[in-house]
């Protein structure tokens, strides 16, 4: 189970890498990165296959952004999110938030092998602050049944 001390910590982080941004205006990735932007973060998309997000730069991996990152946020497909956090392990990143429907069992042993601090098969939408719409009513819901991370 998730620890609320290490979703904090994760929320903390001024500059986050999307590992696993989309080239489609309307994927979910998106929807998260122009979300994480309103609310004051700093984000980088990072997809080896594509050179731009829109009319923003993308980064083929997490050793191409200009500046030292304090997160990950993965929304890369179960495959290949294990790659994705040995990299980001490799890059220095001291925080990782593997997106629900991205983790894999692979990527989260990587994670507990090397006490990184990572939450993982939650939704980031459901707690970055200010949180809104049906995410709010999801964790409003997560509360009542004592599902959010303690």
């Amino acid at each position: 189970m998730n620890r609320k001390e290490d979703v904090d910590a994760f929320l903390k982080q001024n500059t986050i890498a999307l590992v696993g941004a989309s080239r489609d205006k309307w994927a979910f990735s998106n929807v998260v990165l122009r979300e994480l932007r309103e609310r004051g973060y700093r984000v980088f998309p990072v997809n080896p296959n594509a050179e731009k997000i829109g009319e923003e730069k993308c980064y083929p991996n997490l050793d191409a952004i200009p500046e030292k990152v304090g997160g990950a946020l993965f929304l890369t497909p179960p495959k290949a999110t294990e790659g994705a956090v040995r990299e980001a392990v490799g890059s220095g990143v001291g925080h990782f938030w593997i997106q629900r429907g991205a983790e894999s069992k692979a990527a989260l042993d990587f994670c507990r092998e090397n006490s990184s601090k990572v939450v993982s098969g939650e939704c980031i939408m459901m707690f970055a602050e200010p949180v809104k719409s049906f995410h709010a009513f999801h964790r409003w819901v997560w509360k009542i049944l004592g599902k959010l991370p303690r």
